[in-house]
């Protein structure tokens, strides 16, 4: 979604993108070390993610996942005046939590509190989300693509560095070990997603708009 949002909105950095398309989960690991939400690894469940999202309202509840969006939006606005970026991204932010919800198992409240659970398991099939997925990450660089080029051989190989990059954390989760059932390593890997975001304002520094 972050790659896809720079054709529509072209000012806003590639690492502000990333970072709005990941905010929910950038949000996650810091309540989970504060005890404020909970997980668990179940290695032997069927799928693709191990996790066992045991309670997260606070980052991932929809009524949350909207107030994150328009906490993103005043961010923006406050350091870039511009509204169409700050529309985009946090269209971004919000779009993190309806792409988990075809992915996830029922999981996901509708609230802090709600017992309605959201949740359509696309994960629940390894052969689906592999074609859904890998279909929406080259949809993803196609249209990023055509939207921004390169204005050194550094906007070039940056860029196709972190996608071969993100191709292989992708291949590992799928074909790896699952992680230890701890929530300061699994909280760690959530957090290691702002060096992606730093790699992107690299990125952005080296391609212009079409």
């Amino acid at each position: 979604m972050a790659l896809c949002a720079k054709k529509a909105a072209p000012k806003p950095s590639l690492g502000t993108l990333f970072m709005a398309a990941q905010w929910l989960d950038l949000l996650w690991p810091v309540f989970l070390l504060a005890g404020w939400e909970q997980v668990r690894v179940i290695p032997e469940r069927s799928g693709v993610a191990p996790f066992d999202f045991i309670d997260y309202p606070f980052s991932h509840s929809l009524l949350m996942a909207v107030v994150w969006s328009l906490v993103f939006v005043i961010l923006y606005r406050k350091f870039r005046p511009y509204g169409r970026g700050s529309v985009w991204t946090g269209a971004v932010v919000l779009s993190h939590w309806a792409l988990d919800a075809i992915t996830h198992r029922p999981d996901l409240p509708l609230y802090p509190g709600s017992k309605t659970l959201v949740g359509l398991g696309l994960w629940n099939s390894l052969p689906a989300t592999l074609v859904t997925e890998g279909a929406l990450f080259v949809i993803g660089i196609a249209i990023y693509l055509r939207a921004t080029r390169p204005v050194d051989r550094t906007g070039r190989y940056s860029f196709w560095g972190l996608m071969v990059f993100l191709a292989g954390i992708y291949a590992a989760n799928i074909l790896g070990p699952p992680p230890p059932d701890d929530p300061v390593v699994i909280a760690g890997a959530g957090l290691a997603i702002w060096l992606l975001i730093f790699w992107g304002y690299w990125i952005d520094r080296h391609r212009a708009a079409r």
